[in-house]
Protein backbone atom coordinates (compact mmCIF):
# COMPACT_ATOMS: atom_id res chain seq x y z
CA UNK A 1 0.00 0.00 0.00
CA UNK A 2 1.43 3.65 -0.80
CA UNK A 3 0.60 5.91 1.51
CA UNK A 4 1.64 9.73 1.39
CA UNK A 5 1.65 12.00 4.84
CA UNK A 6 1.12 15.63 4.09
CA UNK A 7 2.91 17.99 6.71
CA UNK A 8 2.27 21.56 7.05
CA UNK A 9 2.63 24.56 9.53
CA UNK A 10 -0.68 24.96 11.46
CA UNK A 11 -2.46 28.43 10.66
CA UNK A 12 -1.23 31.09 12.73
CA UNK A 13 2.26 29.48 12.97
CA UNK A 14 5.25 32.04 11.44
CA UNK A 15 6.64 30.10 8.29
CA UNK A 16 9.57 32.39 7.23
CA UNK A 17 10.41 29.42 4.65
CA UNK A 18 6.98 30.13 2.66
CA UNK A 19 7.37 33.72 2.91
CA UNK A 20 11.18 33.62 1.49
CA UNK A 21 10.01 31.03 -1.54
CA UNK A 22 7.18 33.81 -2.27
CA UNK A 23 9.17 36.48 -2.44
CA UNK A 24 11.74 34.68 -4.84
CA UNK A 25 8.75 34.19 -7.04
CA UNK A 26 7.76 37.67 -6.67
CA UNK A 27 11.18 38.63 -7.99
CA UNK A 28 10.63 36.22 -10.77
CA UNK A 29 7.80 38.22 -11.95
CA UNK A 30 5.18 35.88 -10.31
CA UNK A 31 3.15 38.09 -8.64
CA UNK A 32 -0.26 36.41 -8.59
CA UNK A 33 1.00 33.96 -5.96
CA UNK A 34 -1.09 35.80 -2.67
CA UNK A 35 0.48 33.10 0.28
CA UNK A 36 2.83 30.44 -0.05
CA UNK A 37 3.16 28.02 3.10
CA UNK A 38 6.13 25.56 2.67
CA UNK A 39 5.64 22.06 3.99
CA UNK A 40 7.47 18.72 3.37
CA UNK A 41 5.58 15.49 1.85
CA UNK A 42 6.63 11.79 2.91
CA UNK A 43 6.12 8.84 0.66
CA UNK A 44 5.82 5.60 2.52
CA UNK A 45 5.31 1.77 1.24
CA UNK A 46 3.52 0.18 3.57
CA UNK A 47 2.78 -3.60 3.88
CA UNK A 48 -0.94 -4.71 2.77
CA UNK A 49 -2.60 -3.46 5.44
CA UNK A 50 -6.47 -2.82 6.01
CA UNK A 51 -6.93 0.90 5.42
CA UNK A 52 -8.07 2.21 8.99
CA UNK A 53 -4.86 -0.35 10.52
CA UNK A 54 -2.77 2.00 8.13
CA UNK A 55 -4.25 4.91 8.72
CA UNK A 56 -3.76 4.80 12.26
CA UNK A 57 0.23 3.62 12.07
CA UNK A 58 0.48 6.40 9.79
CA UNK A 59 -1.37 8.85 12.50
CA UNK A 60 0.98 7.30 14.94
CA UNK A 61 3.94 7.99 12.85
CA UNK A 62 3.01 11.46 11.91
CA UNK A 63 2.59 12.34 16.08
CA UNK A 64 5.82 10.49 17.33
CA UNK A 65 8.39 11.95 13.96
CA UNK A 66 7.13 12.65 10.73
CA UNK A 67 5.68 16.01 12.22
CA UNK A 68 5.23 18.44 15.24
CA UNK A 69 2.44 18.04 16.58
CA UNK A 70 2.59 21.92 18.48
CA UNK A 71 2.44 23.83 15.59
CA UNK A 72 2.33 21.24 12.29
CA UNK A 73 -0.75 19.60 11.04
CA UNK A 74 -0.86 16.69 8.50
CA UNK A 75 -2.55 14.74 6.10
CA UNK A 76 -3.01 10.83 5.18
CA UNK A 77 -3.30 10.19 1.55
CA UNK A 78 -3.60 6.52 0.91
CA UNK A 79 -3.33 4.43 -2.38
CA UNK A 80 -2.81 1.04 -4.11
CA UNK A 81 -0.29 2.39 -6.48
Amino acid sequence: MKARVIVMPKEGVLDPQGKAIQGSLHALGYDTVKELRAGKCFEIDLADLPESKARDLLNEMSEKLLANPLIESWKIELGNG
